[in-house]
């Protein structure tokens, strides 16, 4: 071994001590808040009944699923999910699929539904849906406290960001995004010093200031923050006493700490897994164009986003589906289906599809097809249907003849049609009574 070798081995051994440490030490004394009560009224009629957390994504998962994977995957393991606009599916979802965490050793996903535990009102915004929990966080008393989104795609070791978080010396640590200038406007833009200390925050700047040298670029809050508990509890108390405030992190308290605390900014880049492009894939899914790109990419050849890691899983509640099946093999019908992903319990019935993402328990009938689609669960396509480019809302049953996605005047009769031109299709529009805890 020469001597270069010899260097890299060494700093891969302390590397490697160090992550554990900070796994075992930090990890372990954090308790995670994940905010989950988002209505996610963009995504329109997939949030009529369900909030964005709980929406499907993936053939199999669930919106929330990645950031409570992210914190088992972590080491995070003390969890509370902080739910308040129609949580039903999503209460459900978390105890079907997220009780195997071992309480013995303090292991836990704690759900937190707003109950006007310390005012009168619900959550009037993040901060204050952090606060209404106060007296829980000092129940748990851990050393740090993790605030998450619960509505966006993506695979981050927090653990990474904790280590960050110590060895800086912060008060409060951001996690940050480097996006195109014109996007700024839709997050919170940070400016940092060489040290990447925070110096200034706007929320939703009309005017975001670009990055030192890269005047394309911001640099974006994802909504992810580590505190010190005890500081956290300090601020969240004295920003509950300022009637003026709207109790919200990025709009009242992160600007009040910048100039007088310590707050660091934490690059994404540091703790984002499984980059298969070499660009850390985050995805804000708020729209049913964003939806329906997201879901589409992951019947791609390499998707940007690695569902196949056996490092990184992604957990969730499965059902005990037997495998897709596909049926009938003459020219004119043949069960097939085409770069396409498709979940247990779906039947492919002489029917083709291509380029599609069908969830659990999809039943595609003979003479049909679908195309660039995403079906969620327990959807049933009539004979001679004709689907492109829609998104089918689970409990669907797709009439026999019923073409979609071709005529976009004549899809508005009945369907939503997005800017971009996908067709959302919902029980509702096709007259259909069913169960409303989707």
């Amino acid at each position: 071994m020469d001597n270069k070798e010899r260097v890299y081995a060494n700093e891969s051994q302390a590397e490697c001590t160090t992550s554990t440490r900070f796994h075992n030490s930090a990890t372990h004394n954090t308790l995670a808040l994940i905010l989950a009560g988002g209505r996610g009224s963009r995504l329109h009629q997939l949030t009529d009944w369900r909030s964005k957390p709980a929406v499907p994504f993936g053939g199999k998962f669930r919106i929330i699923d990645f950031p409570l994977s992210n914190c088992v995957n972590s080491g995070v393991r003390r969890i509370g999910v902080v739910t308040q606009y129609k949580s039903q599916s999503l209460i459900r979802h978390i105890q079907h699929g997220w009780s195997f965490l071992d309480g013995r050793f303090k292991e836990f996903v704690e759900l937190l539904p707003a109950q006007q535990r310390t005012t009168e009102t619900w959550y009037q915004g993040t901060a204050d849906a952090v606060f209404q929990n106060l007296d829980i966080l000092l129940r748990h008393d851990p050393k740090y406290v993790l605030i998450l989104g619960g509505d966006h795609i993506y695979k981050m070791d927090y653990s990474k960001l904790l280590a960050e978080h110590l060895e800086k010396g912060a008060d409060m640590t951001v996690a940050c995004l480097e996006i195109p200038l014109q996007e700024a406007s839709a997050f919170g833009v940070m400016g940092v010093n060489d040290a990447w200390q925070v110096t200034s925050f706007a929320e939703k700047p009309e005017n975001p200031a670009p990055i030192p040298g890269q005047p394309q670029k911001a640099l974006a809050s994802m909504g992810i923050y580590v505190f010190n508990a005890a500081f956290l509890y300090e601020q969240l108390i004295r920003d509950s006493k300022i009637n003026e405030s709207s109790h919200d992190f990025g709009k009242d308290l992160i600007p009040y700490m910048v100039p007088r605390h310590r707050i660091f900014a934490h690059r994404f880049l540091n703790s984002c897994v499984n980059m298969a492009s070499g660009i850390p894939y985050w995805r804000d899914v708020g729209t049913v164009d964003a939806y329906w790109e997201a879901n589409f990419d992951l019947t791609t050849v390499t998707p940007e986003l690695n569902l196949y890691d056996e490092d990184w899983p992604i957990w969730t509640h499965q059902e005990q589906l037997p495998p897709a099946k596909f049926v009938f093999d003459d020219e004119d019908r043949r069960g097939q289906a085409l770069d396409s992903s498709v979940s247990g319990g779906c039947i492919i019935s002489g029917a083709t599809v291509r380029r599609s993402l069908l969830f659990s328990n999809v039943k595609v009938r003979s003479y049909s097809s679908v195309e660039d689609s995403v079906i969620l669960p327990n959807v049933e396509i009539g004979r001679y249907a004709r689907l492109r480019r829609v998104v089918v809302e689970k409990q669907c049953i797709i009439p026999e003849g019923l073409v979609a996605g071709y005529d976009a005047e004549e899809d508005r009769k009945r369907f939503y049609v997005t800017e971009k031109g996908i067709t959302l299709i919902t029980p509702e529009m096709l007259g259909q009574n069913v169960h409303h805890v989707r």
